[in-house]
């Protein structure tokens, strides 16, 4: 070692030509044995500032004593020198990681020579030359490459047998392959012109996309048919993936009894996270985060607010109610928006709230006592006899009851206990129904006349089907719902053709407007007369393309066919009692034929009859 080499006198003139050397421009080759770095020696574990000596033996605070002197000379000198460029190159790395890093970076720059430098700089330009060229090759491999990755995830439709294997070894099926093989068949579809196979249909594709996104989302194979004939094949996903978020929950402030801005103040002082609603509603809240429940607040049980979802807002702001009216809620459970008319009216008029299910009325009748409704009366009628029991209302809200394909959020089971019958089954019910509420409704109402329809379903056949029915079977025309978002309903859908003016209908779904699927329509009723000319028509316009909406011209025609039938019963009511007599009279005959003894009876009675048979001869 260079402790072993160096006498002990001589180390303080060797550390005082270091110094005079450092203060030079550089350092001769002379002095650059000795100031070579220095071996390395291992470091010892925290907290233990031992080092072992050239005699072996223990020496403490020997780097407490580097630390104070804090010259590198020192350093160097009880590390000793090395020859070897591998042990420089180590040696420089860990003086680069010790707390005298700057120092002896410095020093072992100097140390070296300027030929070695030169030699240094000329390898780092070597080595930056050669990097650019692998760089540059890089660039022009990554087309071919990304080429070849993208002909290897090209998508190819698998075959029947494929199919089958899969569904026997993948008992329940791998939902990662699945959805891969949804967003490939997308992209496919989407540019199916230049990126379908040979040979292969549009047809396979769709099939192979509905089972999959039958096996990936739980639905079943005829509710996922009767989304793809409604949306576009971007927008299903979009709408299947927001059927598995659940909806925000928001609520509706009771303004009988409290502001927007007092209770959102009263409830952010409990700890609750919320925001206003929209620009569209003055009275909705939505809850982002709440410590409390927010059914069992101090501010709920005194009536302050109503949860509710976002979408059962929009039926009664397009209804509009006006105070002093009388209102009719056909089906009223469980009494939202009932509680939002009455808030709306201000407690004055009358609202009738119906419901068809006692047991449902149960939270209707509650609801209604914590909000502090005073204005409403409740029955429970079947509402397709509802005009027989009472009619003549101002206005009249209709939230049918549906198939609930709006509200998978809330009833996953819809995806797979749903079929045609039932949709068919729910279309009749609601036709009977917006023909009660029809004609519940007095046309000449100064203030009201207006009916409006909602469902909690997007399938046209119960909505659009049903307006349009509506249309042809009353005398009613579709308004403005004034609600300035949501999408135009269907004038067209498949093979049916609606009436043009249901585009003023509006539709919400839940990957467009973060709310429950839902449908309203708003009807203005023009005539109190109810048409009957259709009755014989019935099939033929059930076939044929829908008739235009029912006006006042129309309606003189039924009053023209009621005339002409009472005057031809008028014309062919005086021969009836004509022919009852002469049956009579040949009744009476046949005795005097058989020799009954009634001579007195019949001899005035002759007369009669040869006046009758004399006056066609002209007497």
């Amino acid at each position: 070692l260079a402790e072993e080499q160096v006498p002990p006198q001589d180390r303080r003139a060797v550390k005082a030509a270091g110094q005079t050397a450092r203060g030079q421009a550089g350092f001769s080759d002379g002095n650059s044995k000795w100031l070579a770095p220095a071996k390395a020696k291992k470091i010892p574990p925290k907290g233990n500032s031992v080092e072992l000596s050239s005699d072996g033996e223990v020496e403490e605070g020997s780097w407490e004593m580097e630390e104070e002197d804090g010259s590198s000379e020192d350093m160097v000198d009880d590390y000793g020198a090395l020859s070897s460029e591998e042990e420089e190159l180590r040696s420089a790395c860990v003086i680069l990681f010790s707390c005298k890093t700057s120092v002896l970076f410095f020093v072992l720059r100097g140390g070296l020579s300027e030929d070695e430098s030169e030699e240094e700089e000329e390898e780092e330009k070597a080595v930056d030359e050669t990097s650019r060229q692998k760089v540059g090759q890089k660039e022009e491999e990554s087309p071919d490459l990304q080429l070849n990755l993208d002909i290897d995830e090209q998508f190819k439709l698998p075959t029947n047998e494929q199919i089958e294997r899969e569904d026997i070894l993948l008992s329940p099926p791998d939902l990662h392959i699945v959805h891969q093989r949804i967003k490939g068949n997308m992209e496919v579809l989407q540019d199916f012109g230049e990126k379908r196979e040979e040979g292969r249909s549009r047809q396979e594709y769709l099939a192979l996309l509905r089972r999959d996104m039958a096996a990936y989302y739980s639905y079943s194979d005829f509710l996922l048919t009767k989304f793809m004939d409604i949306f576009p094949l971007p927008e299903l996903i979009n709408f299947l993936e927001a059927n598995e978020v659940p909806r925000p929950v928001t609520i509706r402030t009771n303004t009988l009894k409290t502001r927007r801005r007092d209770l959102a103040q009263a409830l952010i002082n409990r700890g609750v996270n919320l925001d206003p609603l929209g620009k569209w509603s003055k009275t909705g809240l939505v809850i982002y985060d709440s410590s409390v429940p927010m059914g069992a607040t101090p501010e709920y049980l005194a009536g302050h607010y109503m949860l509710q979802g976002a979408s059962s807002l929009l039926p009664v702001m397009a209804l509009a109610p006006q105070e002093n009216e009388r209102i009719l809620d056909m089906c009223c459970a469980p009494g939202g928006k009932t509680s939002y008319i009455a808030q709306l009216m201000k407690n004055t008029g009358m609202i009738l709230a119906n419901d068809s299910n006692a047991e449902r009325l149960r939270s209707v009748v509650g609801n209604l006592h914590r909000l502090g409704v005073t204005n409403a009366i409740v029955s429970n009628c079947d509402g397709r006899q509802f005009p027989k029991v009472l009619g003549g209302f101002d206005r009249v809200l209709l939230d049918a009851p549906c198939s609930g394909t709006g509200v998978i959020s809330k009833d996953p089971a819809v995806k797979t206990n749903k079929d045609e019958k039932d949709i068919l089954h729910c279309a009749h019910l609601q036709k009977e129904l917006i023909l009660s509420a029809i004609d519940s409704v007095n046309a000449a109402s100064e203030t009201g006349g207006y009916i409006v329809y909602c469902t909690c379903s997007i399938m046209v056949e119960e909505n659009e089907w049903v307006v349009d029915y509506a249309l042809k079977k009353r005398n009613v025309r579709l308004v403005a719902t004034g609600l300035d978002f949501g999408k135009e309903g269907f004038t067209r859908f498949k093979d049916r053709r609606f009436h043009p003016s249901l585009k003023s209908t509006r539709r919400f779904y839940p990957h467009t407007h973060n709310m429950d699927g839902f449908f309203i329509a708003k009807f203005k009723k023009f005539s109190n007369a109810i048409p009957q000319a259709q009755k014989d028509e019935e099939p033929a316009v059930e076939a044929a393309a829908p008739s235009p909406v029912p006006n006042t011209t129309m309606e003189p025609q039924p009053k023209r066919k009621k005339l002409e039938g009472s005057k031809a019963d008028k014309e062919q009511k005086p021969p009836q009692p004509a022919l009852k007599k002469r049956r009579s009279l040949q009744a009476q005959r046949r005795p005097l034929k058989a020799g009954q003894p009634y001579p007195k009876m019949m001899r005035p009675q002759a007369p009669t009859r040869k006046k009758h048979r004399v006056k066609p001869s002209g007497q």
